[in-house]
Protein backbone atom coordinates (compact mmCIF):
# COMPACT_ATOMS: atom_id res chain seq x y z
CA UNK A 1 0.00 0.00 0.00
CA UNK A 2 1.58 3.63 -1.02
CA UNK A 3 0.78 6.37 1.38
CA UNK A 4 3.30 8.45 0.50
CA UNK A 5 0.67 11.67 0.45
CA UNK A 6 -0.95 10.70 4.32
CA UNK A 7 2.87 10.03 5.93
CA UNK A 8 4.22 13.49 4.58
CA UNK A 9 1.13 15.12 6.34
CA UNK A 10 2.28 13.08 9.60
CA UNK A 11 -1.15 11.38 10.03
CA UNK A 12 0.44 7.88 9.82
CA UNK A 13 2.21 5.93 12.82
CA UNK A 14 5.59 4.31 12.03
CA UNK A 15 5.47 1.22 13.88
CA UNK A 16 8.13 0.74 16.66
CA UNK A 17 8.89 4.18 16.99
CA UNK A 18 7.70 6.85 18.98
CA UNK A 19 9.07 10.57 18.92
CA UNK A 20 8.96 13.57 20.60
CA UNK A 21 5.03 15.24 20.79
CA UNK A 22 4.72 18.55 19.14
CA UNK A 23 2.25 20.30 20.98
CA UNK A 24 -1.32 18.91 20.71
CA UNK A 25 -4.69 18.77 22.30
CA UNK A 26 -3.67 21.30 24.65
CA UNK A 27 -0.52 19.93 26.15
CA UNK A 28 2.53 21.83 25.46
CA UNK A 29 5.30 20.50 23.18
CA UNK A 30 7.77 17.70 24.18
CA UNK A 31 11.38 18.89 24.42
CA UNK A 32 12.54 17.30 20.92
CA UNK A 33 9.59 17.51 19.05
CA UNK A 34 10.06 20.56 16.60
CA UNK A 35 13.55 18.94 15.74
CA UNK A 36 11.93 15.51 14.86
CA UNK A 37 9.39 16.74 12.83
CA UNK A 38 11.69 18.59 10.85
CA UNK A 39 14.30 15.78 10.46
CA UNK A 40 10.90 13.68 9.14
CA UNK A 41 9.99 16.48 6.62
CA UNK A 42 13.92 17.20 5.26
CA UNK A 43 14.05 13.07 5.03
CA UNK A 44 10.78 12.69 2.90
CA UNK A 45 10.49 16.04 0.67
CA UNK A 46 10.61 14.74 -2.82
CA UNK A 47 11.36 10.94 -2.25
CA UNK A 48 9.64 8.04 -3.27
CA UNK A 49 7.54 6.58 -0.06
CA UNK A 50 6.28 3.28 0.61
CA UNK A 51 4.16 2.24 3.71
CA UNK A 52 3.30 -1.24 4.66
CA UNK A 53 0.15 -1.14 7.02
CA UNK A 54 0.05 -3.12 9.20
CA UNK A 55 -3.33 -2.29 10.81
CA UNK A 56 -5.15 0.72 12.47
CA UNK A 57 -4.40 1.65 15.76
CA UNK A 58 -6.78 3.28 18.44
CA UNK A 59 -7.25 6.57 16.74
CA UNK A 60 -7.38 4.98 13.13
CA UNK A 61 -4.28 5.70 12.14
CA UNK A 62 -2.32 3.29 10.10
CA UNK A 63 0.67 1.43 11.57
CA UNK A 64 3.09 1.01 9.17
CA UNK A 65 6.45 0.54 8.26
CA UNK A 66 7.58 2.89 6.01
CA UNK A 67 10.72 2.97 3.40
CA UNK A 68 12.24 5.72 1.41
CA UNK A 69 14.78 5.81 -1.42
CA UNK A 70 17.67 7.17 -0.79
CA UNK A 71 19.67 6.56 -4.42
CA UNK A 72 19.18 2.92 -5.38
CA UNK A 73 18.77 1.79 -1.56
CA UNK A 74 15.50 1.45 0.30
CA UNK A 75 15.60 3.26 3.69
CA UNK A 76 13.18 1.89 6.54
CA UNK A 77 12.48 6.02 7.93
CA UNK A 78 11.76 4.45 12.10
CA UNK A 79 15.15 3.17 12.21
CA UNK A 80 16.75 5.82 10.13
CA UNK A 81 14.88 8.32 12.95
CA UNK A 82 16.17 5.95 15.58
CA UNK A 83 19.91 5.98 14.84
CA UNK A 84 19.44 9.84 14.18
CA UNK A 85 18.08 10.07 18.38
CA UNK A 86 15.19 11.76 17.39
CA UNK A 87 12.95 8.73 18.48
CA UNK A 88 12.86 6.00 20.72
CA UNK A 89 11.79 2.95 20.23
CA UNK A 90 8.39 2.36 21.04
CA UNK A 91 7.48 0.88 24.72
CA UNK A 92 3.32 1.38 24.99
CA UNK A 93 1.72 -1.56 26.81
CA UNK A 94 -0.44 -2.10 23.75
CA UNK A 95 -0.08 -1.14 19.91
CA UNK A 96 3.27 -2.62 19.39
CA UNK A 97 4.21 -3.98 15.79
CA UNK A 98 8.43 -3.90 14.88
CA UNK A 99 7.49 -6.04 11.66
CA UNK A 100 9.97 -8.47 12.75
CA UNK A 101 13.06 -5.45 13.36
CA UNK A 102 12.95 -5.05 17.17
CA UNK A 103 16.68 -5.96 17.83
CA UNK A 104 17.34 -3.68 14.81
CA UNK A 105 15.41 -0.87 16.37
CA UNK A 106 16.85 -1.62 19.86
CA UNK A 107 20.19 -1.71 18.38
CA UNK A 108 19.67 1.47 16.80
CA UNK A 109 18.41 3.30 19.71
CA UNK A 110 21.15 2.32 22.12
CA UNK A 111 23.87 3.28 19.29
CA UNK A 112 22.33 6.35 18.97
CA UNK A 113 21.72 6.89 22.96
CA UNK A 114 25.83 5.85 23.46
CA UNK A 115 26.55 8.69 20.84
CA UNK A 116 24.51 10.93 22.83
CA UNK A 117 22.45 11.76 19.52
CA UNK A 118 19.54 14.19 18.92
CA UNK A 119 17.76 13.77 22.22
CA UNK A 120 19.63 11.38 24.00
CA UNK A 121 22.22 14.82 23.64
CA UNK A 122 19.87 16.61 25.65
CA UNK A 123 20.42 18.85 28.95
CA UNK A 124 18.58 17.57 32.04
CA UNK A 125 16.41 14.98 32.46
CA UNK A 126 15.44 12.72 29.78
CA UNK A 127 11.82 12.12 29.14
CA UNK A 128 10.50 9.31 26.83
CA UNK A 129 8.37 9.94 25.11
CA UNK A 130 6.02 7.38 26.27
CA UNK A 131 7.23 9.01 29.82
CA UNK A 132 5.77 12.32 28.58
CA UNK A 133 2.20 10.88 27.35
CA UNK A 134 1.72 9.21 30.61
CA UNK A 135 2.53 12.51 32.53
CA UNK A 136 0.18 14.60 30.97
CA UNK A 137 -2.27 12.12 30.71
CA UNK A 138 -1.71 11.80 34.60
CA UNK A 139 -2.21 15.85 34.88
CA UNK A 140 -5.60 15.44 32.61
CA UNK A 141 -6.79 12.91 35.15
CA UNK A 142 -6.31 15.20 38.50
CA UNK A 143 -7.67 18.13 37.17
CA UNK A 144 -11.09 16.10 36.53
Amino acid sequence: MDEGANIQKGIERYDGVDAPEMAHFGRPEQPGGKEALNWLHNYLIDRRVRAYVYKRDQYDRAVATVYVWRGFLRRDVGLQMLRNGIATVYEANTGSEFGGLEAKYRSAEWWAKKRRKGIWGQRGAFESPREYKTRMAVGEDMKK
